[in-house]
Formats: C-alpha cells, structure tokens, sequence
C-alpha cells in the first residue's frame, strides 16, 4: 500500500513511517515547498500523479485543506487532540461529548475536524494526547520535562491533572491499523484512559524508566481529568510500559 503522510518534519509522523516501512508499505510525504497545499491545482495533480492508497494527515495545514484532502482519498487517517476538549466542564472527555475548546489551537482542530466530516463519510479522526518517547524532538513530554529541568531547575507537575497521553510507538502502530483496516468516524487513543495515572506520579515513574535527575514538585495548580475514553480503539495502558 502506497500512504501519504503529511508532517513527516514532525515529531509523531516519522515514527508512524516507520512502522509502516516495517510492515512492508510505501511511504511518501508532503514536500511543502514543491507543491503549496493552499495551491488546489498544483495539490490535486500532484494527488494524481501519487496515486496513494492511503493519506495520514498528521502535519499543520489549514481546514480547508484537511476537507479537500478527505474528499479525494477514501482511506483518510487525521490526528486531532485532546485539546478540542476544555478543562470545564471536566472530563473524561467521551468520543460523543460536545467539543468545548476555547484556545486558538483547539478550536483550529475543531474546525479541521469538521471540514473532514464534511468531505467523507469514511474518513477516521483520531484525537490524541500528549505523546511520550525516548528521542524524538518536538512535543514530546519526555524532552519537555527535561526543558523543564534545564530552564527551572525543577519540574512541576500537577497532582490535579490526569493527562490524555500514550507512547509514540502505540500511536503510531494504531493509527497504522486504522490505515490498513478502515474504521470510519471518531477514534480516542489514549494509554490513560482507564488507569488515570496522575501527571506526578507518571513524571516520577518517566524518571526513573529513563534514569532522569529531575527535582519533581507536586502541586494543584492546574485540574483537569483530560482522558479520552470512549470509541473503537484501544491502546495499551500506560502499565505495559512503566512501573506505578
């Protein structure tokens, strides 16, 4: 199967490529500066001269362009996030609760959510927390607690935040299967969903997983349930890879 992954400058796609290499699939990006996406003619003979079997749409790109992708490729896989949901009302945030985001990047996705919608009826959305790995830079928890570390000399984390997040490693192999056997409609993909660990004690067990000197400091400051439950998929839970 031939998968165009869109953001593979990123930091999840590079690693949903990879799975899907392993699995025997050909991959092709997005070459932003070779073909604009807000450009439609330039996008659609591209789109036909690729010929792909198959579109994760993981990078940056505006509404539009997330439609018009969804209504030229029957097999379409879009990352959207936990994010669409906001701390009030509280979660867990089920795949039929109403979206209630009030920041600039939630309400980004909300609208990418509904132009795909709009576009397919056999697209999947997959909402998706923050995303745990050894190595890859950019949003990254790992790397962000050790920006923490260097920048403040501590790393704070709430007691009162139960965070949607998951290993990059079971994302990527998730949304390879959502790729591979279609299910259409709303996905959660959350390894919190159902043993809610706390975002202090995941820190704690993070540093000691990863041999981190952090100077963890718990606090209240932030309350949010922010689990993603509910939909088709599962994940592994957070257990299967760190000791509580």
């Amino acid at each position: 199967m031939r998968i165009l992954i869109t953001g593979l400058n990123g930091t999840l796609a590079p690693r949903l490529a990879q799975a899907a290499q392993a699995a025997g699939h050909e991959v092709a990006g997005w070459d932003r500066a070779a073909v604009d996406p807000e450009d439609p003619a330039a996008c659609e003979a591209w789109l036909t001269a690729l010929r792909p079997d198959a579109v994760a749409h993981l990078g940056v790109g505006s509404a539009r362009f997330a439609g018009w992708l969804a209504a030229r490729c029957e097999r379409l896989v879009f990352t959207s996030t936990a994010m669409v949901f906001d701390h009030q009302p509280d979660g867990p945030h089920s795949v039929a609760d109403p979206r209630s985001a009030r920041d600039d990047y939630g309400r980004y996705k909300i609208d990418c959510e509904d132009a795909i919608s709009a576009a397919s009826s056999t697209a999947a959305i997959a909402r998706i927390g923050w995303q745990i790995d050894p190595t890859r830079a950019g949003n990254n928890m790992l790397m962000a607690l050790d920006d923490w570390q260097r920048r403040d000399g501590r790393v704070a984390a709430s007691r009162a935040w139960t965070p949607a997040c998951s290993f990059m490693t079971d994302t990527a192999a998730a949304l390879l299967a959502l790729l591979e056997r279609p299910q259409p409609g709303l996905h959660h993909l959350d390894s919190n969903a159902e043993e809610a660990w706390r975002f202090d004690e995941l820190a704690r067990a993070l540093a000691r997983a990863f041999e981190r000197n952090w100077r963890i400091e718990a606090h209240d400051d932030y309350r949010h349930d922010q689990r993603l439950v509910g939909g088709p998929t599962r994940l592994p839970p957070l257990s299967a890879r760190l000791q509580r």
